[in-house]
């Protein structure tokens, strides 16, 4: 069992699936009337999930699975692997405050868009990383954004730019967690590495925090 399937379920067992969700809606900003959604795969959606929303311009941030070939999958069998699906994240911008282009820089900034087998301590297919191109305008910047971040690295971005794929969110449980769970939360961040291995890959362009 991973270390993250196993805090998800010591965490379900404790206090079953918190809801939250008029909570959390109180907490979000308002959806402005020109909204647009993104679909990224980031390795782990807890931190996917937490460092998309710390963006300005970004509305919220979903959870779930995208890329597979199994309708409504499961946690425990996108985490075991076989399904095909990525950990995934939907997110709501506002483009009158960020670009889907920049929103595209700052999410390869939160990973190793270097690493072919997962992200971080997070191993396997499931854990890749991936930009859900939504339509054709959105491959254009995406592709763009890449080259860019593939100049700085030398070349060695493998993060592919995908078409795209239904997103199915994942359970209230894992929404929002690192804010509803921190201390689990940042056990889990700070085993796994994330944020040292940020900074090994893009220095003091990094956003992961």
């Amino acid at each position: 069992m991973t270390r993250k399937l196993l805090i998800a379920s010591l965490l379900l067992a404790a206090c079953g699936q918190s809801s939250g969700e008029s909570a959390d809606a109180a907490q979000r900003p308002a959806r402005p009337a020109n909204a647009q959604t993104a679909l990224f795969a980031g390795g782990c959606f807890w931190s996917a999930e937490r460092d998309l929303e710390a963006v300005p311009g970004v509305v919220e941030a979903v959870s779930g699975f995208a890329g597979g070939r199994v309708a409504n999958p499961g946690y425990e069998q996108v985490v075991r692997g076989g399904t095909g699906h990525l950990e995934a994240i939907r997110v709501v911008y506002d483009p009158a405050r960020i670009s889907y282009r920049q929103l595209v820089r700052r999410f390869l900034r939160t990973i190793d868009p270097t690493d072919r087998g997962g992200q971080f301590c997070d191993r396997g297919e499931q854990y890749g990383t991936a930009v859900f191109a939504l339509n054709a305008g959105q491959r254009r910047e995406a592709e763009a954004a890449r080259a860019e971040a593939n100049r700085i690295l030398g070349g060695r971005v493998v993060t592919p730019i995908r078409n795209a794929a239904r997103f199915y969110p994942a359970d209230a449980y894992h929404q929002d967690y690192a804010r509803r769970n921190p201390a689990h939360y940042n056990r889990y961040r700070r085993g796994c590495g994330k944020d040292a291995r940020v900074r090994a890959v893009w220095g003091s362009q990094g956003a992961a925090h």
